[in-house]
């Protein structure tokens, strides 16, 4: 994949996203963020090869294998708590190369019997993703399914695990002008996508603050798609004991802000240039996650730093372990790893975790008052 390219690089992507334009007007940035990151052809997840060293960024499971082995233990326990069934679904959204997963049920096998109760299940739409979950998971001796969604997994008692999932959802925004909101868009100028704003009101279907609260220019975001999920994986779990695990960057209050952002080669890129080339994410809004969780009957806890969420899970003790009869470089690098998804000058506080529960359960691991 080139790494050379500027941001006025012209992408086939964003040839068409321009002629669509011009010739219907512009599109919100939920639409954009479709296009180039899920277009069957040239969407990012669907083209590139994201993640990693020669992607263009990496996540805590590849960073250190104690992450996805402290979230085995934690899925071992919960599913003692939803009841210990005979039979459920593990789920993964977003598994990327399936280092979390394979981490995970190493961990757990110290339990042959939740191993043996578990149907995998992987939710992933990208071809090549897949390819490399496969090829990684097969050589664990691991047999996933697939499923394009959430909804395509059949009912059943569930686990769930999405870890940097929600972030790269399409969001909506919107400004706030002197006439009142209205919805940022993506348009044309100069030849190339630009921001532009609607020149009418959103419909009273959109739940906006009230204009008083913000002043001119300011900016509140809605994620549309990941409240409906978060809904969905709520009424699985009062329908049948469930629990889920989401690990993902955000802020804890509703607020206003600009937090679309883009990264190509692990640096900063501008969020409108080369789309399908470069991933696009947004803040988690993990007070409305949790609104919706609670609306559809579920338990909720959190969230909770990712720091002192591995920190009650017993990544220090998990570390001393691993470094039992390592050289000094091979402990360096568990230290390294550990500090950089663990430290609040790191991963540690901008990632939080929440968990979604069946009403009725035990508080989950890592989530005690």
């Amino acid at each position: 994949m080139t790494r050379s390219a500027s941001p006025r690089e012209k992408t086939p992507l964003e040839e068409r996203l321009i002629s669509l334009i011009k010739s219907r007007g512009p599109i919100s940035i939920a639409d954009y963020m479709a296009d180039a990151l899920f277009h069957p052809h040239d969407g990012y997840y669907t083209s590139q090869t994201p993640i990693g060293a020669k992607g263009d960024f990496t996540t805590s499971p590849e960073i250190s294998q104690i992450f996805g082995e402290l979230i085995g233990a934690w899925l071992v326990q919960s599913w003692e708590d939803i009841g210990a069934p005979k039979s459920f679904n593990l789920v993964e959204l977003g598994p990327g190369r399936g280092a979390l997963m394979q981490d995970a049920l190493r961990a757990a096998r110290l339990r042959p019997v939740f191993l043996d109760a578990a149907r995998i299940w992987l939710v992933e739409m990208s071809g090549r993703l897949r390819h490399e979950q496969r090829r990684r998971l097969k050589i664990a001796g691991i047999a996933p399914e697939w499923a394009d969604s959430f909804a395509d997994v059949p009912a059943a008692p569930t686990l769930l695990v999405a870890n940097e999932f929600f972030d790269c959802l399409p969001i909506r925004q919107f400004v706030r002008t002197e006439t009142g909101w209205r919805e940022r868009l993506v348009g044309v100028e100069a030849g190339h996508l630009a921001f532009t704003t609607a020149t009418v009101p959103p419909p009273p279907s959109v739940t906006l603050p009230d204009k008083a609260s913000a002043r001119i220019g300011d900016i509140f975001e809605i994620n549309e798609p990941a409240e409906s999920l978060i809904e969905a994986i709520a009424q699985a779990f009062v329908a049948q004991s469930g629990r889920a695990l989401i690990i993902d960057y955000g802020h804890v209050h509703s607020g206003f802000g600009d937090t679309l952002q883009s990264v190509r080669s692990h640096a900063h890129w501008p969020a409108l240039a080369s789309p399908g080339k470069a991933d696009i994410t947004a803040h988690v809004n993990f007070d409305r996650l949790l609104a919706r969780a609670f609306a559809a009957g579920a338990a909720a806890h959190g969230p909770v730093a990712q720091g002192a969420f591995l920190e009650r899970l017993g990544i220090a003790a998990r570390l001393e372990r691993l470094s039992a009869g390592k050289s000094a470089e091979e402990v360096a690098d568990l230290f390294a790893g550990a500090h950089r998804i663990s430290s609040p000058t790191q991963m540690g506080e901008l990632f939080k975790a929440l968990c979604v529960s069946s009403p009725g359960l035990n508080a989950p691991a890592g989530f005690e008052a």
